[in-house]
């Protein structure tokens, strides 16, 4: 996905995604932090931080987080949030995720929540994320992930990209264990979680079109992507399901 497209969707949107509930307190998030563990003494590099939640709440732990986004507007209303927050141990850093402009082995955690799936190599970038980690260093990555089914991956896909054009691809988890394998990295723990979105918010951080609004309502209630997302009540209080893979993994 071209760079330009993501700083486009995301710098328009910044503060929706600071504001987000789903983003600022989602399961998803206390789960990263419970699996990282985070010490004291630690440094920690959290990858594309949207609004900041997941480096802030890592911050509260550790002595120094860097946070890398390619997105200089949501870095922006990421750095108000956590001075919002009193935090002044927040460095925020825009470049690219998938090649850091970061020397070899100087991080004990690196974390990633939501955003691997906006990244054109996730297996070069995840090599890249290992390569900062010091031995024994670990990584907690969560993203949004798709059905194993061939078919029914395609569909989450193209429900993803209508809603958002900067949208890479999401995989199943198991594609995602086998990319942290081959960065080299050993995968501890891995699981999935169920992400409950309401229907409405989630088109309108995107500004999404009315024409194409109505498209993924039809898509959502009428086409294949019923089955796979499970939607739930009506008008502006519809609701459906996302899924999420985490995994944590440590660098021999």
């Amino acid at each position: 996905m071209p760079t330009s497209l993501v700083q486009q969707q995301f710098g328009a949107n910044a503060e929706k995604y600071v504001r987000s509930e789903v983003h600022a307190s989602g399961h998803s998030l206390t789960r990263m932090v419970a699996l990282a563990e985070p010490q004291a003494h630690w440094l920690a590099l959290d990858v594309a931080p949207g609004g900041g939640h997941s480096a802030i709440a890592i911050a509260k732990q550790v002595t120094r987080v860097v946070a890398v986004d390619v997105t200089y507007r949501i870095l922006i209303a990421a750095r108000t949030n956590g001075e919002g927050q009193g935090l002044d141990n927040l460095v925020w850093t825009q470049g690219d995720g998938g090649v850091l402009p970061l020397p070899d082995e100087t991080f004990d955690l690196v974390t990633c929540r939501v955003a691997l799936h906006h990244f054109p190599d996730q297996a070069g970038a995840i090599g890249e994320w290992a390569r900062v980690l010091k031995p024994a260093g670990r990584l907690v990555l969560v993203d949004n992930i798709g059905p194993d089914n061939i078919g029914a991956n395609q569909t989450i896909n193209t429900f993803e990209r209508i809603r958002d054009p900067s949208h890479g691809s999401l995989h199943p988890l198991q594609t995602l264990v086998d990319f942290v394998q081959q960065a080299g990295l050993m995968v501890e723990y891995s699981e999935r979680l169920t992400k409950p979105m309401a229907f409405h918010p989630w088109m309108e951080r995107m500004q999404v079109s009315p024409d194409d609004q109505r498209l993924l309502t039809h898509m959502l209630w009428d086409g294949p992507a019923r089955a796979l997302l499970s939607p739930q009540g009506d008008g502006a209080g519809t609701t459906f399901n996302l899924y999420e893979g985490l995994i944590l993994a440590h660098k021999p």
